[in-house]
């Protein structure tokens, strides 16, 4: 059984408050959608050209849509949806939509083009003609006398939303979704509607092979969160929330296919910035600052909001107070693809909170901004739970003198949670150390507490005691080398020992 199964006479002494990594209240109220099917095939846009789009008509009745639900009505592929799609290019082109664009989108928006088989259907089932377009009556059009194609087409056109319902719809979003979405962005032409998802793709995915890494620092800034925050990482978190309940993890967030249904589901106003007066000068300040241009997608996944920011009373700000932070020009750039929520409003406030704890306890401001800039994510940390880690490290032995070097050289160890810091004191103890020694080894290798007790320490130990090191001598060659456990056995362990096995013993012994 694990030591730390039942608490030692070491770790019993740390004390844990059993709600210091429970997140605020006020950032746990995620909205969790239905899930957005990512099925559809990639879209490949091509140029298009120019028309006179209209605005949007006077909505009329919106017949019932295709079922969203669980167990939706099949598809059937025939003559009548093939005129339908037909249908559909041809009023996509009318609003201004090349003739390829408005191929790609007739083909990838089918529940859009069910919905409209079923409205005509049920007109013509119903004789309802007449009734559904008092117009078209007065004007005495003979809807029975039109191909079935030009009903649909008339359809289309009396839904009022310029084409942008289909396009909404081309790029993974529900129906249900893109009828809300297609309302709130009546005021848009759909040319340049169009432009704008092909610029909007092109900066969010760059297929840079980061892909995983995205995911990864998502995940790790959610789990070092734990103050009160502000609108805007609360809607990201809103958005990460989305992503894995529908994936499971995070790692699909910089996969196009995966995330930008989602992105526009969550953050539909990104449809309505002007790509030439806001979104091309946002990517060229994100360059301007050290970010290269296969890497900014990343910032802008992790931490969407900055997409909405203005450059010069909003990102211009917030970078000058990285500066009085200690953060150089030349470091802007790395700290941003680090932790892009160092931008937001309530975690540069508690930048200030975190520098009066430390300045309590006597740790310089230059040793402070020393560690958040290599772990900027101790700014997403709340005073409560700092307070308990460098309470707990007091109580191994590491004063105020020597809390400077060991959150300098390992600043990560503030983040660790109480019971994973407990379990390496458990594991050192169950090793063979007293708490004395343990508070010796903690201040000269901290890097130690801040790893994995499983995926690391552990098999550190067992690789030595496979290499004859026995049980009683190991405390002695962990406390003379503790770097031991944090050297890669594959890399580092294992070519070393190919030296004399009897030379080495025979050194770590004595």
């Amino acid at each position: 059984m694990c030591a730390w199964a039942h608490p030692s006479p070491i770790a019993s002494r740390l004390r844990i408050p059993p709600s210091i990594d429970r997140l605020p209240s006020a950032s746990l109220a995620f909205f969790i959608p239905s899930p957005v099917s990512s099925s559809l095939p990639r879209i490949s846009w091509r140029s298009g050209f120019s028309l006179n789009p209209r605005r949007f008509r006077k909505l009329r009745i919106w017949f019932s849509a295709a079922s969203n639900g669980p167990n939706p009505p099949a598809f059937v592929e025939g003559p009548a949806v093939d005129e339908a799609r037909e249908a559909v290019m041809e009023m996509l082109q009318e609003f201004g939509a090349s003739e390829g664009d408005s191929t790609v989108i007739a083909s990838n928006s089918p529940k859009y083009i069910e919905m409209l088989v079923g409205n005509v259907r049920e007109l013509d089932e119903h004789g309802l003609w007449s009734s559904w377009n008092a117009e078209m009556e007065e004007e005495r059009v003979d809807f029975i006398s039109l191909s079935f194609k030009k009903n649909v087409y008339r359809m289309a056109k009396s839904k009022g939303d310029g084409g942008i319902l289909p396009l909404l719809e081309s790029i993974g979003l529900k129906l249900s979704s893109a009828m809300l979405i297609a309302r709130y962005l009546s005021s848009e032409r759909l040319p340049e509607l169009i432009e704008k998802v092909k610029f909007v793709k092109e900066m969010l995915f760059s297929n840079s092979g980061y892909e995983v890494v995205v995911g990864r620092n998502a995940k790790r800034m959610m789990m070092h969160l734990s103050i009160f925050i502000d609108e805007d990482i609360q809607s990201t978190l809103s958005f990460f929330e989305k992503m894995e309940a529908r994936h499971g993890v995070l790692n699909m967030i910089a996969y196009e296919d995966a995330s930008f249904p989602y992105m526009i589901e969550s953050f539909p106003r990104l449809l309505l910035c002007s790509t030439e007066n806001h979104l091309k000068p946002l990517v060229g300040f994100l360059e301007l600052v050290g970010v290269s241009k296969a890497r900014i997608s990343a910032i802008l996944l992790s931490f969407p909001p900055i997409i909405f920011y203005d450059i010069e009373k909003e990102m211009k700000p917030r970078i000058r107070a990285l500066e009085k932070a200690g953060v150089r020009d030349k470091d802007i750039g790395r700290m941003l693809l680090k932790y892009p929520w160092i931008l937001s409003s309530s975690i540069q406030r508690n930048y200030a909170n975190i520098l009066a704890f430390f300045n309590e306890r006597k740790v310089p401001k230059s040793s402070v901004d020393l560690a958040i800039k290599s772990w900027p994510h101790l700014l997403g940390c709340s005073i409560q739970k700092l307070k308990l880690i460098v309470e707990q490290l007091n109580q191994l032995g590491v004063n105020k003198k020597m809390l400077v070097p060991v959150i300098t050289s390992s600043p990560q160890l503030l983040l660790k949670k109480p019971n994973e810091f407990l379990e390496v004191v458990s594991y050192m103890e169950e090793v063979g150390f007293d708490g004395k020694t343990i508070g010796r080894i903690l201040c000269r290798c901290p890097e130690i507490f801040a790893a994995s007790v499983d995926n690391t320490l552990r098999k550190k130990v067992k690789f030595l005691t496979d290499f004859g090191i026995s049980k009683g001598c190991l405390p002695r060659v962990i406390r003379k080398y503790p770097e031991l456990l944090l050297l890669d056995i594959n890399n580092t362990l294992m070519p070393r020992a190919n030296i004399s096995h009897a030379d080495i013993l025979k050194s770590l012994i004595s």
